[in-house]
């Protein structure tokens, strides 16, 4: 679906050369969602606005459904460019036109005839949820409103690949939720592969497939998003996760509890499973649950406990031991007092 082959791009001043992104080599498949993320500067949305040459690789190639739109002429490229939707972060919409005349406007700069657009309109303003709005005025919208209207324009010319740079940056959390539920639905029912820019690892965790992590222009990790989540490789991505996962118990329980505090990661069918009241039935000590929550990831259960243990030491240190070789991640946070 989306090639990326060794992709560079560079900027140039007087005084010296930035590169923005630096060999990156992607493949992105046919109908699925891949996040691509990174803190600020690392060169995601220099990457996605490469992926329609937005802005235009300094070397490489990025090929889109077999057609190599590096090697495209001006006339050529912007034919192409019509099967490849983009949303932006801050909407981009045209202040003086009406919900309906935004979106009509994609479907006019492709010289669609007047009957098809008005229908095209009204059938992606009734996907969206917005066939109410069509006659207000971007002013007149919240701001998940006025990304409806941004997906609905995107969609317009039946595009096969749709480009969100930072599409819930300005949204609520709420409403961040909502437009997510969209894009899945759009992926779900119109088959359209989504490439989804984002330094929020909620946002990953909820909708993507696959995701690429970056850094300083490159991408430093690949892989599937449960996988990412349970076994990060890079410190750039333990960041990322540790944003999500990460939680602390309170100072006062710290204090409070003498026993050796456990902190423990369970994934797949050992979240399922009673773990922890096996431990205990099975080794001469007391433990309690300290903190703990269960996240889904793609529909697959990732638990996270911290657990005091109180008893013998050294039958402390054979449960840990039993524990370490059963879950997918042990950390002895506190020794006992």
């Amino acid at each position: 679906m989306i090639e990326i082959r060794n992709l560079v791009k560079e900027y140039h001043n007087k005084k010296r050369t930035v590169i923005g992104v630096h060999d990156v080599s992607l493949t992105i498949r046919q109908g699925e969602i891949y996040g691509i993320v990174g803190y600020s500067g690392a060169g995601k949305s220099t990457l996605l606005r490469c992926m329609n040459l937005l802005e235009r690789p300094t070397s490489g190639e990025v090929i889109v459904n077999g057609v190599n739109l590096t090697a495209l002429r001006d006339k050529e490229l912007r034919k192409a460019r019509l099967k490849i939707g983009m949303i932006f972060q801050h909407f981009h919409l045209v202040s003086s036109k009406t919900v309906y005349e935004n979106v009509a406007f994609a479907l006019k700069a492709a010289k669609k005839p007047a009957n098809e657009i008005a229908k095209r309109v009204d059938e992606l303003l009734e996907m969206v949820g917005l066939s109410d709005k069509r006659d207000m005025y971007p002013s007149q919208l919240s701001g998940g409103q006025k990304q409806r209207v941004g997906i609905a324009r995107a969609l317009a010319n039946d595009p096969s690949v749709l480009l969100c740079d930072e599409a819930t940056s300005a949204l609520d959390p709420s409403t961040t939720k909502q437009i997510l539920s969209l894009l899945k639905k759009i992926n779900l029912e119109l088959g359209i592969t989504i490439v989804l820019i984002t330094h929020e690892m909620d946002v990953v965790k909820d909708i993507c497939h696959r995701i690429a992590v970056m850094q300083d222009g490159k991408v430093v990790e690949e892989n599937n998003v449960y996988d990412i989540f349970t076994n990060p490789q890079q410190p750039v991505t333990k960041s990322f996760i540790d944003s999500v996962l990460q939680f602390d118990l309170p100072e006062h329980l710290w204090a409070s509890n003498k026993g050796t505090i456990v902190k423990v990661e369970l994934s797949g069918e050992q979240a399922k499973n009673s773990l922890i009241t096996e431990i205990l039935q099975t080794f001469r000590i007391k433990g309690k649950i300290l903190h703990g929550k269960m996240e889904y990831i793609q529909d697959m259960p990732l638990g996270i406990f911290i657990l005091e243990l109180d008893g013998d030491r050294s039958e402390i240190e054979r449960a840990i031991h039993y524990i370490t070789k059963q879950s997918k991640r042990l950390e002895v946070v506190k020794h006992a007092a």
